[in-house]
């Protein structure tokens, strides 16, 4: 039996254990603001799929558009399983949750372990499209040479092995870090740090593209507009992603928002300017780029800091990460979408800034008691918070890669795939479908034609069979059908 009753006349829901209990009032407020932020955060998942397509080749784009589609289906479920009881059990040690809430047994009406003001499964909800985005995010690293069929058993086991112990104990009250005095608002540590570390480990595992330090992989993004429609939706839905995490329609949560939208836009500018001092262009996908970074460097700190630190966080957070894009060339690594550069040090930088930056009067808007930052001359935050970063890091990292070559171990789960595949492209390898109809086919693809394969040049007098040229050795023009291969 729900455990739920109604007050006349606002309609306020009461909680009560038993008939002897003190009722807890849930405040509709803030259930309709978490529900709001709820679909704010959904609608990040496919950006961040659109942002990886237009990226890519034309050969691989749709595939970073399903996996983006099909790591809510999985998230969600792996969540239902037993993700929300591995992270937020209020049974949990200091490193992992054990399985109270199993196939979410018990989540209903109590309060939630995060605010006595929305119950737990709404609490619920809001948390597993954080958990969803991250593996999105992680993925990354797969980019045209991942399997999708074994990636989405991965992603299932990353999200138990990996995210979950992160937001235990960064975000669970019986965390290590959150015992120790770690600030993390919205998922510098779990979400960014995570998944950017993530990302590098899969792209060592993985090894190089064919044509890596070549001009065959100097290609330009296949669709900009997919790049900005995808950065529209994760700035768009950061909004309920840190307006969010307060738990509650309050000050503290308009604040957040500010200090995230004011990030976004000062990462943005200095993204693109630093791009325009070298090519003399204003480049759009420098701007995204660097929006991104300021909403992933501000993600920690955005309940925490003012607009005058999120102005320099946006710049800092954009700066560093502009920069580090380089470090794929200096480590020979091909992390083919930057989300090391752009998840992994924005969020360690967003970690470093939040020691610095935090104020305990803007924690306070609502209710909150924090000793703040070095702003607030409190010093050892910065120890506190660089623990916490460089721990998340570390232990990423490292379970990633051994996860991945768990799987490398398993024949029919290898990750990474053949030549044949990645040549092909990951969309007609295993997915059997294009984002466009037209789709410009590598150039290697010469080596695998059918010589037997009639080819129709539009020649009227040879209507039925090869054409004249065809049959001498030459290659048709293919007017009337087949694919044309771009030079």
């Amino acid at each position: 039996m729900v455990n739920v009753s109604y007050i006349d006349p606002s309609h306020d829901v009461a909680y009560a254990a038993d008939e002897n209990s003190e009722a807890t009032i849930y405040n509709l407020g803030d259930m309709a603001f978490m529900l709001i932020c709820t679909a704010l955060v959904w609608i990040m998942i496919p950006g961040v799929g659109l942002l990886y397509s237009g990226l890519l080749r034309r050969k691989n784009a749709l595939s970073m558009l399903h996996l983006g589609m099909a790591g809510i289906a999985v998230g969600s479920f792996q969540w239902f399983f037993w993700g929300y009881s591995l992270a937020f059990s209020d049974g949990a040690s200091p490193f992992i949750g054990d399985l109270k809430y199993f196939a979410l047994r018990g989540v209903l009406e109590a309060p939630s372990i995060g605010s006595s003001r929305i119950p737990a499964l709404l609490f619920c909800l809001y948390q597993c499209m954080f958990a969803c985005i991250t593996v999105v995010l992680a993925v990354g690293g797969f980019a045209e040479r991942g399997r999708i069929g074994p990636i989405l058993l991965f992603m299932f086991c990353w999200m138990t092995v990996v995210y979950c112990p992160i937001a235990c104990w960064t975000w669970n009250a019986a965390g290590w870090s959150f015992v120790l005095g770690g600030l993390d608002y919205a998922g510098g540590s779990p979400v960014h740090i995570s998944s950017g570390t993530a990302s590098l480990a899969i792209a060592l595992y993985l090894g190089k593209r064919r044509g890596y330090g070549t001009q065959q992989l100097a290609y330009k993004p296949h669709n900009t507009f997919f790049v900005i429609l995808g950065t529209a939706f994760l700035w768009f839905g950061w909004f309920g992603f840190n307006g969010g995490s307060g738990l509650g329609a309050n000050l503290r949560a308009v604040m957040a928002m500010v200090v995230t939208n004011l990030a976004a836009s000062v990462g943005g500018l200095t993204w693109m300017i630093m791009d325009w001092r070298l090519e003399r262009k204003w480049s759009a996908i420098g701007f995204c780029s660097g929006a991104i970074s300021g909403l992933v460097g501000i993600t920690p700190a955005s309940g925490y800091v003012g607009a005058p630190a999120a102005v320099a966080i946006g710049f800092v957070t954009a700066f560093f990460c502009n920069l580090s894009t380089r470090l794929k060339f200096v480590l020979r690594v091909d992390d083919a979408l930057d989300v090391f550069a752009t998840h992994g040090i924005g969020g360690i930088w967003g970690c470093i800034l939040t020691g610095l930056f935090a104020q305990a009067s803007v924690a306070g808007l609502d209710g909150t008691v924090i000793p703040g930052g070095w702003i607030d001359h409190h010093y050892i935050q910065l120890g506190y918070q660089l623990a916490d970063c460089t721990t998340a890091c570390a232990y990423s990292f490292v379970v990633t890669t051994a996860l991945c070559w768990m799987f490398h171990f398993i024949p029919f789960l290898r990750l990474k795939t053949t030549d044949e595949e990645e040549i092909v492209g990951i969309d007609d390898a295993f997915l059997g479908e294009f984002t466009n109809d037209y789709i410009a086919i590598d150039p290697e693809l010469r080596l695998h034609r059918i010589d037997s394969k009639s080819v129709v040049d539009g020649n009227s007098d040879y209507p039925n069979k090869l054409s004249p040229a065809v049959s001498n050795g030459a290659i048709g023009n293919e007017k009337a059908g087949g694919s044309r291969i771009d030079p």
